[in-house]
């Protein structure tokens, strides 16, 4: 009797998880919200950078069109996610052996800024990236965020080319910019 139960389970476990998986790679079409200081101005397209107004640390408004004809890395990050230390010192790392030719992004998801910029100068890289924060995670859930951390690779001409699910070591990180200063 519970041998049918168990098989039965196991089959849509495996179905689900490879439904989830089969997914990963695709874009959803999420609609933005807006709330005071935060929005995400349009729905996301398969090939487009989602636009955004976030605050940075010093409160300054900052928009992806601030950002306009440079290869752009956007990562969304938290500090209670335990892959996000180790790559925001690599993120760090990777801003300062590629300097201007590419601008890495870093976007808290849904914290404070307390919270926010304890963690990063506690890591000592709070000078050394482009920190937004994101009050009502509106950029992740505009990516069809499923993962942390998670980043998106973005052309100087604005095009999503690459999506990262999860988190990744400094020798990815270099490879996935070259890339994407090649394109």
């Amino acid at each position: 009797m519970k041998t049918p139960l168990i098989v039965i389970s196991v089959v849509i476990l495996a179905v689900v998880g490879w439904l989830l998986i089969s997914n990963t790679g695709q874009h959803q079409n999420m609609n933005s919200s807006s709330n005071t200081n935060t929005q995400i101005e349009s729905s996301i397209r398969a090939d487009k950078a989602p636009d955004f107004h976030l605050q940075d640390y010093n409160g300054k408004t900052v928009k992806l069109a601030d950002f306009a004809g440079r290869p752009l890395i956007i990562n969304s990050w938290a500090a209670w996610c335990p892959f996000c230390r180790k790559e925001l010192a690599d993120f760090a790392i990777a801003q300062k052996e590629f300097g201007d030719d590419v601008v890495i992004i870093a976007i808290d998801r849904a914290e404070s800024q307390e919270t926010a910029k304890k963690y990063t100068d506690e890591l000592g890289v709070t000078n050394d990236l482009t920190f937004l924060l994101d009050p009502s995670d509106s950029f992740y859930q505009s990516i069809g965020g499923f993962s942390m951390p998670e980043t998106i690779f973005v052309d100087k001409n604005g095009n999503i080319v690459e999506r990262k699910r999860g988190p990744m070591e400094i020798n990815e990180i270099r490879q996935k910019i070259q890339k994407l200063l090649s394109a």
